[in-house]
């Protein structure tokens, strides 16, 4: 098989897939995006199947997008890639696929903005479109920080700010799930621990092994089929309600998660890209 991996830059998880690669005896193409170009025209590359690891949304969606009209199979698909990558399209795919998530509504004029907040009560989650790690999220806890944020938003003027996306905001222990579902199996799970309301490890936040009992995979595996299947992460929030998932992931960083686990999570993304390679 003529497997690649297509990336931006050689980060602990890339040097992990590379040496799981090596240690299964498979044989995978290791390409820079800086080195690639694409044809509108028609193919100039081949693979059975390519594993995307693009650190730029922008660049991800591009390359799919070429790899996949070239008939070349790809983890993920551009489809799943577009789904995940916009926090709105995954929103609408929870709620259209019966996956709890949370109140959620978007606006696209300040005072509106302001209106759904009233409305939704205090604290509510602002977050940004596009986004990872933690960054640009707020809590806002009153009238005079949502006038702030909203008022900075505008300001800033970029069209990511022109959109706002906005959560009613869980009650939740110190911690979240982080769940890894690869084809059909979620393979482990992590508690990301933190004394702040963001728990993303990039923000500061420490993991210990969370037990996938049948609820919680269930649970994971509906949330991964809402955004198109494949290999995700699904992040998952305890509420008193029970299990709310507010984000799914398609380029997902695992290199902290596979000591708590025990997990080779590198071998089960190979193996699960020899097996779509096969079909």
């Amino acid at each position: 098989m003529n497997l690649a991996m297509v990336y931006s830059l050689i980060r602990k998880d890339e040097k992990l897939l590379i040496d799981a690669a090596e240690r299964l005896g498979i044989t995978l193409d290791k390409v820079m995006i800086q080195d690639l170009s694409f044809s509108v025209h028609g193919a100039e590359v081949q693979y059975d199947a390519v594993l995307e690891r693009c650190i730029s949304h922008l660049q991800a969606m591009y390359v799919l997008r070429f790899l996949n009209s070239y008939g070349i199979t790809t983890v993920n698909t551009y489809e799943v890639a577009q789904m995940c990558g916009d926090k709105i399209l995954t929103s609408l795919a929870f709620t259209n696929n019966n996956v709890p998530t949370p109140k959620t509504h978007v606006a696209f004029d300040s005072d509106t903005a302001l209106r759904i907040i009233d409305k939704l009560g205090y604290p509510v989650v602002m977050k940004p479109v596009y986004g990872s790690w933690g960054r640009l999220l707020a809590k806002i806890d009153d009238r005079s920080a949502a006038e702030a944020i909203i008022e900075h938003k505008a300001v800033l003027g970029r069209y990511l700010h022109t959109v706002f996306y906005i959560q009613e905001y869980i009650e939740k222990p110190q911690r979240d799930i982080r769940a890894f579902v690869v084809g059909d199996e979620v393979i482990c799970a992590v508690y990301r621990n933190s004394q702040h309301w963001i728990t993303n490890t990039a923000q500061g936040g420490t993991l210990s092994p969370c037990k996938v009992d049948e609820e919680l995979a269930d649970l994971c595996l509906r949330a991964a089929e809402a955004v198109g299947g494949g290999v995700i992460a699904v992040d998952i929030m305890e509420s008193s309600d029970g299990y709310t998932v507010h984000e799914a992931n398609y380029t997902m960083e695992f290199k902290n998660s596979i000591a708590p686990t025990g997990v080779d999570i590198p071998g089960k993304i190979l193996g699960y890209l020899e097996g779509v390679a096969k079909r």
